[in-house]
């Protein structure tokens, strides 16, 4: 039995830290639902501050919060959205914008730093002359960091530009901006700066802030009315959420500051990644705290094959393809972890590779071993 786990799957893995479990324990609660919560209106009030909006909504999840945020944006069925063919919204989110909403999607070719073309976008408004046989364009979303794209950070420029082109055309913005704190931390921007063009903005609590439960979705006064009727409608409105409230305020007043580390232990392991056999790893788009690995061509294994023999070594990782790992860093991964990770790729690949080459190099393979025991101690080889 494996005594070490290193969870690399997601930052969404991440344990409620001993300050946050004590905050939620003598959390002051009410029934948020009549609006009387105290610790959900503390947490929402600070987040409103923090980007520079009117006011938030806490919400269950991030899901949650782009489908409410798409869904007051176009509140006439048929109405259309601009977004990445590559963005969570489009692929990860159940299609949701369609199938509740009554919305559709208008994808734009996400560029492989998350950005889209801004003369393609502008070529995807609709003319508003054809409305008699197309949808209305009505909302632009982005998503800054872009997961997709390895954690990819969308500039202030680039976001202002976007902005600009919604304005000119009557249309609203909305960032999707789960790890939006990531992007500030790694461009050095204040997180308000980075929205400043949006309409909304929703904020994942539970990634790389690494609370447990929770969205945030910021907005103007008006905004925020209707995205609290469409919360209850979806059935995230809850009763004495300050619990959860309480928890996320310590990550807000924690982690935001650990991410800085987050970063450079992904461009450690990312560096540390691309020297070893059968690896590929595209270093300079290591932004953040999301690794794409890359197996060659003609490696001896598969993304599957080998999450499953790293699971024997404790190292959790998910398969993005059949030949792309996706590797995520959050607060509770140490810099010894991402030591112990590399040793362990290291020993399989080393491993996989000599037996599937007709020179076997069975002293490697044993002082790979050794290396490893004498670190790290019995990993049952």
């Amino acid at each position: 039995m494996v005594s070490r786990i290193v969870d690399l799957r997601s930052d969404t893995v991440t344990k409620p830290t001993e300050a946050m479990r004590a905050a939620m324990v003598s959390a002051e609660v009410d029934d948020d639902i009549l609006g009387r919560d105290p610790s959900c209106f503390r947490l929402e009030s600070e987040m409103a501050k923090i980007l520079g909006k009117e006011d938030a909504l806490f919400v269950p999840s991030g899901t949650m919060a782009n489908l409410i945020s798409v869904l007051v944006h176009c509140d006439v069925r048929g109405s259309e959205v601009i977004l990445g063919d590559n963005s969570h919204i489009h692929i990860y989110e159940n299609g949701g914008i369609a199938t509740i909403g009554g919305v559709h999607p208008r994808t734009v070719k996400n560029n492989e730093d998350g950005t889209m073309d801004i003369d393609l976008i502008q070529a995807a408004i609709r003319d508003p002359k054809g409305e008699l046989v197309y949808p209305t364009t009505r909302l632009i979303c982005l998503e800054n960091t872009h997961g997709n794209s390895g954690g990819r950070c969308l500039s202030v420029e680039y976001t202002d530009r976007v902005g600009q082109v919604a304005t000119k055309h009557g249309l609203k913005l909305h960032i999707d901006g789960a790890r939006i704190f990531n992007a500030s931390v790694a461009l050095g921007v204040p997180v308000y700066r980075l929205v400043q063009a949006a309409d909304s903005v929703s904020v994942c609590l539970s990634k790389g802030l690494g609370a447990p439960v929770g969205s945030v979705i910021v907005g103007s006064n008006s905004f925020i009315t209707k995205a609290r009727r469409l919360r209850k409608t979806l059935g995230g409105g809850m009763r004495q959420v300050g619990i959860l409230c309480a928890a996320a305020r310590v990550a807000l007043q924690e982690n935001v500051g650990k991410l800085e580390s987050d970063h450079k232990k992904a461009k450690l392991l990312a560096d540390g990644l691309n020297e070893i056999q059968g690896l590929r790893v595209d270093t300079s788009s290591v932004e953040t705290n999301i690794i794409n690995v890359e197996i060659k061509e003609g490696s001896p294994t598969t993304s599957s094959k080998l999450c499953k023999d790293l699971e024997n070594y404790g190292i959790l990782l998910l398969a993005g393809s059949s030949s792309r790992l996706r590797i995520v860093l959050h607060h509770q991964i140490s810099a010894d972890d991402v030591q112990y990770a590399l040793s362990c790729f290291e020993l399989k690949l080393s491993l996989l590779n000599a037996a599937c080459c007709s020179k076997l190099s069975r002293t490697h393979s044993i002082r790979s071993c050794e290396k490893i025991y004498y670190i790290y101690g019995d990993l049952n080889l």
